[in-house]
Formats: C-alpha cells, structure tokens, sequence
C-alpha cells in the first residue's frame, strides 16, 4: 500500500520542517507532496532542501485555494490512499501505520487532532455537522481517502473558501462509502498564535457553513443544536460563535454563489 501523503501551504517557514520530520519517519511507503500556494517566505526553499534528501519528497509551487491545491497534489500522487494533513502539524510517529490498519477495511479514515502549545483556545470542541448519521466534520489535517473514493465522487470542490473537507465527506456518505474514525491516527496541530488569527479562522469558517447551505440546502437539523448548547460557553467558544455567523451572514449577502463543482 503506498501512501500519498498531500500537504497544501502558504508560508508555513516556522512549521514546515518539524511536519516533514514528522512524516519522513512514518515507517511506510510514501510519498510526500508539498503544493506551495505561492510563499513569500522561505517555504519552498526548506521543502526544497528536503526534496534534494529524500527522493519520495516533491515541491510543486502554484497559486491556489486549498481546495483547488489538494487537487494538484492528488494529480501528482502515485498511491493507492490519499492522505491529508495541513503545513502546521506534526504526525505521530505511527500515524500512517494506524491510518493503513483501518484502510484495511474501509475506504475513508479520519483520525485524531491534538491541539498542542499553550492558549486558550485549547480544548474547544468542532460544531459537527451529520450526514445519514455520520459526523462528516472531520478536517482534513487528518484524513485519507482511497484514490478509489475519489474517483467515484470527484475532487475537492474549488468552489468554497473553507469546508471544501465537509464537501467531500458528504459527497463519500451520500456515495456510501462511510467514515471510519481511529482514535490512534494522531496529529498534533499548533493552536492559533494569537486572537486575531483566531477570529479570522472562526469567520472563514462561517462563510464555509454559508456554502454548504446554497449547495445542500438547509442544514440546521444536522448541527445537533442541544449538544452545542450544552457545551461550556467560554469567552473564546463565544467569539468563535460570532465570528462564524459574521462570517455565515456576511457571505450570504455578498458571496460568490455560482458554483464551479
């Protein structure tokens, strides 16, 4: 089984180096494509120096959203499971191990996201959002699908801004291929460095939502809305919640709703 594993950046400097650490010890066969929207940082050039070291690394630099450069990497991939992880992580050392024993009876694996570095955003939990019964709000930080999967329903949409992930979970679900979780897929991804990223994330995140209402239609009786509010309402979970529907609202009245597919 070759893994593929497929990274989308944009000046990940600080980042990029302990990830590849992290992935160049998975003790699997792998590949490794790094897809640099553009970097004005030096990126590339450490992707670079690790190309120039391990011949199953590659660098391919283009303009994009992460959506649409998900798709360049898996264009590029040369493995039968297609696996996703994001510029700021660090995999656990088993990781792809743990990945390729569910593999070895289902075809879409979610894993999970230890966020790590001290701030008071730790600990918030994701809003799920569930299909036919199945939570499809996995990110893909930690996530793999088989090649045979995407073949079957397509590829990331380059339509959304965010939720691309959620997009491709609900179009597995709804083609009956179901998500399998394993609790020791683990991947450790840095919290945001400080309130401003924070909020710009949760807002993104909203207009995310937004998308996938014009493309599905209303979700609300998917979000399970007792169990978010029985959840501890903090000042960080509270700013996430505005933010995300300044977000939500603002793209329902000025976003783009022609979707590409």
């Amino acid at each position: 089984m070759l893994f593929s594993v497929i990274i989308t950046v944009r000046n990940e400097a600080d980042n990029i180096a302990d990830l590849l650490d992290s992935l160049v010890r998975q003790e699997v066969d792998k590949e490794i494509i790094v897809v640099d929207s553009d970097s004005t940082d030096s990126t590339a050039e450490i992707v670079s120096s690790y190309a120039e070291k391990y011949s199953y690394v590659h660098l391919f630099v283009r303009g994009s959203k992460r959506g649409e450069g998900r798709n360049i990497g898996i264009s590029k991939a040369a493995g039968d499971v297609l696996v996703f992880i994001d510029g700021d992580c660090i995999a656990d050392f088993n990781w792809l191990k743990e990945i390729g024993r569910s593999m070895a009876t289902h075809d879409v694996v979610a894993g999970r996201t230890v966020y790590i570095e001290q701030g008071p955003y730790i600990g918030l939990e994701r809003v799920e959002l569930y299909r036919k019964g199945m939570d499809v709000t996995y990110p893909s930080c930690n996530l793999a699908y088989r090649r045979r999967v995407v073949d079957s329903i397509g590829l990331f949409d380059r339509w959304f801004i965010t939720a691309e992930d959620i997009d491709l979970n609900i179009r597995a679900v709804d083609g009956q291929f179901g998500i399998i979780y394993n609790d020791d897929a683990i991947v450790y991804h840095k919290t945001r460095e400080n309130l401003y990223s924070f909020s710009k994330q949760a807002f993104w995140n909203g207009a995310g939502r937004k998308q996938l209402t014009l493309k599905y239609g209303r979700l609300w009786s998917s979000y399970r809305p007792l169990e978010l509010f029985r959840r501890k309402m903090t000042f960080y979970a509270l700013v996430r919640v505005l933010m995300a529907l300044l977000g939500y609202v603002g793209y329902k009245l000025f976003g783009d709703r022609s979707m590409s597919g």
